[in-house]
């Protein structure tokens, strides 16, 4: 038996207004990439004109190709994924455990530890660069990954993200299980770790996109070029052969390509772990 189509309701002004303002919003943030995409297929001439067009008047591939051939491009993108997924794997571990021992556990001088990891919050990366750089170099970490992994494993804003999502974890679930004999290290694999799914990923992608952005201490920390990040990578090609604007814009497409692929694949994670964390008004 076939139903006949509901007719389909007209728009409200509000649903107008809010359709047309999202369109907006989007335009304005999709058009930086936009530019830069296509002043990336402008030759380099045509990249400096004025006044700027749009659409490049010959399309080519020539900052592309220049772009690999003066610059070790593969290295500095494995450099950058084994530095994010070591600084992310290492910022999970850390964090949770933190996290859950500050939730779950008493024990004496809790709050003033409490309270130094609340002060990281308030100190910028920036202050910490010229002492994080003199105790690397006394360790002879200088120009090593360790030297650009281990200084971004301090963190203070993630173990307090689920520091707050633990204490709202039931502590029946907990204690039902210590009832039946699990002890504190398997409650927290079998029972805390998985309903902290969506945290865990919010924490991990949030750390691997700053990882990845960093360019401040890598640039401090290495200048052997076989070890540079992508950020570091490309900036270095920019300053040995002048401002190349269609280089530039290709090589900021090339660094930021695998954020897009991670947001565009993860969307739904972040949006779930931002409502788990407490980020979203807690």
């Amino acid at each position: 038996m076939s139903t006949a189509a509901q007719p389909r309701r007209p728009w409200t002004p509000s649903q107008i207004v809010l359709t047309l303002l999202g369109t907006a919003v989007s335009v304005v943030f999709l058009a930086p990439f936009a530019w830069g995409l296509f002043t990336s297929l402008k030759s380099e001439t045509e990249a400096v004109e004025v006044p700027p067009h749009w659409l490049p008047k010959d399309w080519t591939g020539q900052a592309w190709t220049a772009l690999f051939e003066t610059g070790n491009i593969t290295d500095w993108f494995v450099n950058s994924l084994v530095v994010s997924v070591c600084v992310t794997s290492v910022v999970l571990a850390v964090s949770a455990l933190a996290g859950y021992g500050f939730a779950r556990t008493e024990f004496r001088g809790k709050g003033v530890l409490m309270g130094v990891v609340m002060a990281g919050l308030m100190i910028s990366p920036a202050v910490l660069g010229v002492p994080l750089f003199t105790t690397v170099q006394q360790m002879g970490m200088v120009d090593t990954y360790w030297g650009m992994i281990l200084p971004q494993c301090a963190p203070a804003a993630m173990v307090y993200i689920l520091y707050k999502f633990f204490q709202g974890v039931p502590r029946e679930l907990e204690e039902a299980a210590f009832i039946d004999g699990a002890g504190r290290w398997r409650v927290f694999f079998t029972i805390v770790v998985p309903l902290a799914r969506p945290s865990l990923a919010a924490v991990g992608i949030f750390t691997f996109i700053a990882s990845w952005n960093n360019f401040l201490w890598p640039y401090m920390v290495t200048n052997n070029p076989d070890l540079m990040t992508m950020p570091n990578g490309i900036a270095t090609v920019m300053n040995s052969y002048g401002i190349q604007w269609a280089q530039l814009m290709a090589g900021g497409l090339m660094a930021g390509l695998p954020l897009i692929v991670v947001f565009v694949f993860f969307q739904r994670q972040i949006v779930a772990g931002v409502a788990h964390t407490g980020l979203a008004g807690q």
